[in-house]
């Protein structure tokens, strides 16, 4: 199980800070949470304060794009350490255009999908993603409660990608603690916020979540 660190939670005085520490901890990535203002009502993380934000780490970055229109966006954050990027179904761009976009650079293409969504949805782009980004909170703010009606998803989307015969990772993103976490054995990265960034050793807490 790997573990992908959210900071949406952290305020920004104190982000380069936590980035700074969470570089000096075994963790698999920095879960990056990009919004416009219009896929959800929200704005966080342009590209110049992301890129300030790397500054601060060697992480490999796990960037999810809340935007309508990715395409303005991947050739900038591109730059960046990227291990994947993650976009929704429900957007305004073609998404074949965006994930070719996305693997022109040699970066894994995700597709999120929402709580309320039907996981048979991302039939169609089984040959263009490399993630499955699993939302178990509804997408724009940070510190909502896991929701557990996307387990029985999980499940069937582990199911789908076995029989699909493709190397497609399960990425469970909200609301995720040291409670729950037992119960998405199905998953192969945990998007996790304020369950580490909130406590005194996120070593401990790390650790505990790939147990």
């Amino acid at each position: 199980m790997k573990v992908s660190v959210s900071y949406l939670n952290v305020r920004k005085k104190n982000v380069d800070r936590v980035i700074y520490l969470l570089d000096k901890t075994n963790v698999d990535f920095i879960h990056v949470d990009v919004m416009d203002g219009k896929y959800v009502k929200k704005k966080a993380n342009t590209f110049s304060e992301v890129e300030e934000m790397a500054y601060y780490t060697k992480k490999r970055l796990d960037v999810h794009f809340m935007v309508n229109k990715p395409l303005k966006y991947i050739d900038d954050f591109a730059l960046l350490d990227i291990f994947c990027m993650s976009v929704h179904l429900n957007i305004k761009n073609d998404l074949n255009k965006v994930f070719d976009r996305i693997h022109d650079y040699g970066i894994k293409a995700g597709i999120a999908i929402n709580p309320d969504e039907d996981i048979d949805l991302i039939d169609p782009y089984l040959d263009k993603i490399d993630v499955v980004l699993v939302m178990s909170v509804y997408p724009g703010l940070p510190g909502q409660e896991f929701i557990k009606d996307v387990l029985p998803k999980i499940k069937k989307l582990k199911d789908k990608i076995k029989k699909s015969n493709r190397d497609i990772l399960i990425n469970v993103d909200g609301g995720i603690n040291l409670e729950n976490k037992d119960f998405l054995g199905d998953a192969d990265i945990l998007s996790v916020g304020s369950a580490i960034t909130n406590s005194e050793n996120y070593v401990e807490v790390i650790d505990e979540l790939r147990g």
